[in-house]
């Protein structure tokens, strides 16, 4: 398993993947440069390697996807490892492949499995200097997997794909979200009239953080709340000084990166992310899960994710008068939000661990099988 090890949903969802495999009796081999923030608990199933890029003063920029490529055939010599599963193409796809050749030079065929995420396809990935070999390492992949059917039309418009490509969701465990907090410490955050919405992302500017504080503005006007921000990014310095211009300093709580997610979504009332681009919403996802209901943007994946007027409500992308009337729709009677929480987390349970992971493992059998009648 490939994947970054930090805060981003690709990371998260291939560590979840990992864990969710290793329970289910797969021996799995998490490959990274460090180890993944979602990885606490390390089972007999589960390895974790570190990636080791050697400083010379030589370079510039010191060439990780070489480093990586040639950890991986060392471990899968090692260890040997039957699959490999990359995750977010840049650069874990392209130094798949590279491990895939010099393995082959030994008479070791090993299958890869590329999973597309996101701004790997929509942003960064797109770049005219990247777009060659991405584009290369989708087509040479064995099995190429998408988070959602927008990321799967974007990616066939944007580069010249003639692999195919299936989509399997991002998924959730619902047993890791049900709530077993007898006290969420909600006064501690709000009063009890208040109502407590929440954000959670790297808050980069595709997130329009802008957009979230001015719907709550709104939403303030008429309705006593609370808004917490969760992680850290470029938009929180301009985040915080529109706050303090508008004069919500004591009504928005700026609480940085956090490994407390679950408990911070166990006492909010409503969840916002009107992205500019969401491949899929794993944040939404987990905030359904919680039975938080969600006011998104309609941007990409998220569609596909929150059901407008179950799970909360979708509006075109920088429509903050939209976002703030219906978030004010949920939030105006306990009755109401009790009612829209209940569906939030049932739409969630669509996407549930045991729902999603027998895909995966499909795929994996047909990697291996392509890889034979090679």
């Amino acid at each position: 398993m490939v994947c970054y090890p930090t805060f981003g949903g690709s990371g998260v969802v291939a560590t979840e993947l990992g864990v969710a495999l290793a329970e289910r009796g797969h021996e799995v081999h998490f490959i990274t440069y460090k180890q993944p923030v979602r990885l606490d608990l390390i089972s007999p199933n589960i390895y974790f390697h570190e990636v080791q890029v050697p400083q010379y003063p030589l370079f510039k920029y010191q060439p990780y996807e070489l480093a990586l490529s040639s950890k991986l055939v060392d471990m899968v010599r090692y260890y040997g490892i039957d699959m490999m599963h990359v995750h977010y193409a840049i650069p874990h796809a392209y130094a798949g492949y590279m491990a895939k050749k010099m393995l082959e030079d030994e008479g070791i065929i090993i299958p890869m499995v590329t999973t597309l995420h996101g701004t790997d396809i929509t942003l960064v990935g797109n770049h005219p200097h990247y777009k060659p070999a991405v584009t290369f390492s989708i087509n040479n992949s064995d099995k190429v997997t998408s988070v959602s059917e927008s990321l799967k039309k974007d990616t066939l418009r944007l580069f010249s794909i003639n692999n195919e490509i299936d989509v399997v969701p991002n998924f959730i465990d619902m047993k890791k979200h049900e709530n077993t907090y007898t006290d969420c410490q909600r006064d501690l955050m709000a009063l009890p009239e208040e109502r407590i919405i929440t954000h959670v992302s790297n808050l980069r500017p595709v997130k329009r953080i802008i957009d979230i504080v001015r719907i709550f503005a709104k939403i303030q006007e008429d309705i006593p709340s609370k808004l917490l921000i969760v992680g850290e990014g470029p938009e929180r310095e301009p985040a915080q000084e529109l706050v303090d211009s508008l004069g919500l300093t004591q009504k928005v709580v700026f609480l940085g990166n956090s490994n407390e997610v679950d408990k911070i979504l166990c006492f909010s009332d409503l969840f916002l992310l009107p992205s500019e681009k969401e491949s899929f919403g794993l944040a939404a996802l987990e905030a359904m899960a919680s039975g938080v209901p969600v006011i998104s943007s309609n941007a990409g994946g998220l569609a596909e994710v929150n059901t407008h007027g179950i799970s909360g409500y979708l509006s075109n992308i920088g429509d903050v008068d939209d976002m703030a009337k219906n978030a004010i729709s949920i939030l105006k009677d306990d009755e109401t939000l009790a009612r829209f929480k209940q569906q939030a987390k049932a739409a969630a349970a669509k996407f549930d661990t045991n729902n999603i992971v027998p895909f995966y493992e499909e795929i994996y059998v047909q990697a291996l099988n392509k890889t034979l009648v090679k």
